[in-house]
């Protein structure tokens, strides 16, 4: 049975072109945001979480178990934090696109 929510931490990296956003857990989830724009980071990995969550649920594959915030060793560019989805407005907005190209 699928869940509704999900949590995972992303570690942001502030550098001079930018903020990369990487999800330990998560291999391949890897967005970015425009140098100084928090907001959009957030955004932008709040997306991507969902869409990286739906595309395993499509393939069947388990999620991993959340590691814990305290786990992390980080730079002093980086800053954790937690993002969080609601899956089943992930999953009808995928679904209502997918119908939309049909």
């Amino acid at each position: 049975m699928l869940k509704d929510n999900y949590s995972y931490v992303a570690v942001f990296t502030y550098d001079d072109d930018g903020i990369s956003i990487d999800f330990p857990d998560l291999p391949g989830c890897c967005p970015c945001a425009d140098k100084d724009d928090t907001d959009m980071a957030l955004k932008n990995a709040k997306e991507a979480l969902g869409l990286h969550i739906w595309g395993m649920e499509q393939d069947n594959e388990e999620l991993p178990i959340p590691s814990p915030i305290t786990s992390l060793h980080l730079a002093s560019n980086q800053v954790p934090t937690l993002i969080s989805v609601f899956m089943p407005a992930v999953r009808e907005h995928i679904n209502n696109r997918s119908a939309q190209h049909m």
